[in-house]
């Protein structure tokens, strides 16, 4: 009961009970009859609620905001319906992706009911319903994504799983606004084997970018020599694994040639 139809109770009743002591006894059950009357039709709903009422077992009306009368015994509040923004959590347990990794999903739904009629009436119970649709989405949506898309396109999975939901669940006068994936998590070896290629891939780039620097070194010390001998009549002497190091193709064919027992020369002259 709300506070002023509870001050309106306790007033009438007290005013008859006080005529019905000092005037009149016969004043006091009509007093007593309007508190009940008034207990049983004024209702007030707070700016966030709606009433459905139902006059013998058809819909009468939403009322509220507000204070609004009924009319007892025919008259039935059959649901007390809260506009406000909802917030349910849900999860999927050892759901399969669509490459058959097994993970373990939680996320969160922000929904409110902009039709309360629907709300009360379309469904029995929207706020179960909105639990179970939001968990067969999720398990849909983890079903048909690829692992790696599942783990660096958050955005992406929550506006599907949004649309998804908020389609199934339009027809009961239910609005999602949002729906948000809190973690992800997969198996300890598979999160093992991950950080393993991951590792090996950082090794693979840092073979790449080594050999690159090492060949622009080559490259340099092959147009120092270059520069330095263009013109006629210079002479440089260049220790010869200097030179087999410029020209592996070279260095090779040389070590087929050699024998053990042949000697290596130390320098190499370019005119």
């Amino acid at each position: 009961m709300n506070p002023i139809t509870l001050f309106l109770v306790i007033a009438c009743a007290l005013v008859g009970l006080a005529l019905g002591k000092t005037v009149d006894l016969f004043l006091a059950p009509p007093f007593l009859v309007a508190a009940v009357i008034i207990a049983l039709s004024l209702k007030m709903a707070n700016t966030w609620q709606k009433f459905v009422v139902l006059r013998a077992g058809k819909l009468q009306g939403v009322k509220g905001p507000g204070l609004f009368l009924i009319f007892p015994i025919i008259d039935n509040v059959v649901a007390v319906i809260d506009e406000r923004i909802q917030t349910t959590a849900f999860n999927a347990e050892q759901a399969l992706t669509k490459d058959t990794v097994p993970v373990n999903v939680d996320a969160i739904i922000f929904w409110h009911v902009h039709d309360a009629r629907k709300a009360a009436l379309e469904i029995t119970d929207y706020r179960q319903a909105i639990d179970r649709v939001a968990q067969t989405s999720l398990r849909e949506m983890i079903g048909s994504s690829m692992l790696a898309a599942l783990l660096s396109d958050r955005k992406a999975a929550d506006e599907h799983l949004r649309d998804e939901i908020g389609n199934k669940t339009a027809g009961w006068g239910v609005s999602v606004t949002s729906v948000e994936i809190r973690d992800v998590a997969i198996p300890v070896a598979l999160q093992d084997a991950m950080s393993r290629q991951a590792q090996a891939e950082r090794e693979k780039q840092a073979r790449v970018i080594r050999g690159s620097a090492e060949a622009a070194l080559q490259l340099r010390a092959m147009n120092t020599i270059y520069e330095t001998t263009k013109e006629r009549g210079t002479t440089i002497l260049i220790p010869t694994s200097m030179v087999d190091s410029m020209n592996p193709a070279a260095a090779l064919v040389l070590a087929g040639q050699r024998t053990p027992g042949e000697g290596v020369p130390s320098l190499k002259s370019v005119a």
